[in-house]
């Protein structure tokens, strides 16, 4: 029921996927433009250097003897192709602290987009939230603004802790599956590297659901809040990481059916979807879970077996 309930919800709240696309697309321009910026002199450099000249000929005529049929002229273009990548591995060797320093402004400029994206996905929390518990209309920049200073210090715990879990499984399962099972065929690697993923992705998920809902919807502070998220007591911990697996499969599907069919066309529409129906779950879990009166659309309202009377202190504050 949650994950058909959670389909309703995103459904009821669709419009605001444009409005937080518009958002990400923002972020992710300048995220890019500052990117580019800090990769420009060093890439540039390094495709002007006669180093990665020599390869690039190299490889252009190895191409063109294999397509017109001289298969004496391939070996010297092979050579010439193992020359000059010793060549521009020597280059980049020599130009380390260029590098160093270019991945380093990288990884910050990451970190920071990924810290404004968050920004937008609170801000997607509140509006959804408010649709379910007042199917109240509520403006997303206005919401934005006036969360600014719960949703920083959420996303300044919630983006390092997330990207060091994802670098560190990431990198677990590269050097477990391509390295240390490098004796299995490659089909088989990948299928188990994306099926691992996934699993990654769904612990990372559970762990981390209660997180936005017990600040949004149960008004916690943010201590009280993230102690919440990862005390899985009664919280059927297998059931929630199964409907996970399920939606991150979907998620994965559609997204990668919508690059490879539409040429990416429909990624705008279905990565910022993807969030909402990630958020949509998030909320009708914990609204399950705590006994709380939700709104799937303006004619239905899911209440729960035994409703729970509010205090008078939850009464006044809206909840």
């Amino acid at each position: 029921m949650k994950f058909k309930h959670s389909f309703h919800v995103f459904v009821d709240n669709f419009s605001v996927t444009y409005k937080h696309l518009l958002y990400r697309l923002a972020v992710l321009l300048i995220a890019g433009g500052l990117i580019a910026a800090i990769a420009y002199p060093f890439v540039n450099g390094l495709t002007g250097s006669a180093q990665y000249q020599g390869l690039l000929s190299g490889v252009k005529a190895f191409l063109k003897n294999l397509v017109e049929g001289h298969p004496a002229e391939l070996g010297e273009a092979t050579e010439q192709i193992k020359e000059s990548f010793t060549a521009l591995l020597e280059y980049i060797a020599h130009n380390k602290g260029n590098l160093v320093w270019g991945i380093l402004g990288v990884v910050l400029v990451y970190l920071v987009q990924k810290f404004f994206s968050g920004l937008g996905n609170y801000a997607m929390s509140a509006v959804i939230n408010d649709k379910m518990a007042f199917h109240a209309q509520s403006p997303y920049l206005i919401t934005l603004i006036k969360n600014l200073k719960e949703s920083c210090l959420y996303n300044l715990m919630y983006v390092p802790l997330t990207y060091a879990y994802d670098a560190l499984c990431y990198t677990g399962l590269y050097f477990l599956i391509f390295k240390a099972m490098s004796f299995l065929y490659f089909p088989l690697r990948l299928f188990l590297f994306v099926t691992l993923a996934v699993l990654a992705i769904s612990f990372k998920m559970v762990f981390t659901s209660d997180w936005l809902p017990a600040l949004i919807r149960g008004k916690c502070g943010q201590k009280k809040a993230f102690l919440y998220t990862f005390d899985r007591r009664g919280k059927n911990t297998f059931n929630v990481l199964s409907n996970y697996v399920v939606i991150v499969l979907i998620i994965f599907a559609i997204n990668v059916g919508a690059i490879i069919f539409t040429c990416g066309a429909a990624a705008l529409i279905t990565v910022p979807s993807s969030y909402a129906i990630l958020v949509c779950f998030q909320l009708v879990n914990y609204y399950d879970r705590e006994e709380l009166k939700y709104f799937l659309d303006r004619d239905t309202i899911i209440k729960p077996r035994k409703e729970r009377t509010l205090t008078r202190e939850e009464f006044f504050k809206g909840e």
